[in-house]
């Protein structure tokens, strides 16, 4: 009965666990966040690291090593002739991103773990390697991916990061009131959107552009998965009526190659 009890209980907090991780924003974006780090702070940067891409559809360096636990920025600097991109993620989610550029070419993105730099500039990437393992990162302009631009982060394992992240998980995990009786097989059913209706949050508001950026969940209309994306809106009107922080219902078409807005509502 004591062995039962004991395997109940920690199922319970290894679930209770899963569930603060899922609350406390570990799926940060468009991309599994828990799978390839977290977007870090400056304040926190360890080590900055140079990358440069060129026209031969090539990153400079193409193979970086970092410690389990860091956070560095990445320098990122186009010396080519044509815009390029640095994106980090797993190989399944840089391939699914990249099918979306194909169909969409023109559209801005704006997620912490990518960064779009124009001929001849240079931007950054501020990022927390939390677990160890192989991250993979890609140009994902249309071609660039299918010509080779691709490259890897080996991120080695720090067993006192380890440690220190799952104390801290299993610490969150104990404040959370296990479901008992009726209660634990009692699910309640988030209520069906219409298909052409996404969910999101308002990141910034880019009224002098007519432009707003929206972390949001697939678009299905779109074949779009979760990320944030800058968007054009049809009605400037429409951005007096949200605020940065906003959780909105909206629903957007392309326009040409263009992906606009064309309604939003804060979401009840």
């Amino acid at each position: 009965m004591t062995y039962r009890l004991r395997t109940v209980t920690l199922a319970l907090l290894l679930g209770a666990a899963s569930a603060a991780s899922f609350a406390s924003g570990a799926h940060t974006g468009g991309h599994e966040g828990s799978a390839i780090g977290k977007p870090g702070k400056a304040a926190n940067v360890t080590r900055t690291i140079g990358v440069d891409m060129t026209d031969d559809m090539r990153f400079t360096s193409a193979d970086i090593a970092v410690k389990q636990g860091e956070t560095i920025r990445f320098v990122v600097q186009n010396s080519g002739k044509v815009k390029h991109e640095m994106v980090l993620g797993t190989a399944r989610e840089l391939k699914e991103h990249y099918e979306v550029m194909k169909k969409n070419p023109e559209m801005e993105h704006a997620d912490e773990n990518m960064i779009s730099v124009a001929p001849g500039k240079t931007g950054e990437i501020i990022w927390q390697f939390t677990k160890s393992g192989k991250i993979d990162f890609a140009c994902l302009q249309p071609g660039h991916y299918d010509a080779g631009m691709k490259g890897a982060v080996n991120v080695a394992a720090d067993q006192t990061f380890t440690q220190k992240l799952l104390a801290g998980t299993a610490q969150t995990a104990s404040h959370m009131t296990a479901p008992t009786g009726a209660e634990s097989t009692k699910t309640t059913a988030a209520p069906a959107s219409p298909p052409d209706i996404a969910d999101g949050e308002i990141r910034k508001i880019d009224l002098l552009n007519s432009k707003v950026t929206i972390r949001h969940g697939v678009i299905k209309s779109l074949d779009m998965p979760g990320m944030t994306m800058v968007f054009q809106v049809k009605d400037p009107i429409m951005l007096n009526q949200v605020k940065a922080g906003d959780k909105v219902k909206f629903t957007a078409e392309k326009s040409g190659s263009t992906i606009v807005v064309t309604d939003i509502q804060l979401a009840k």
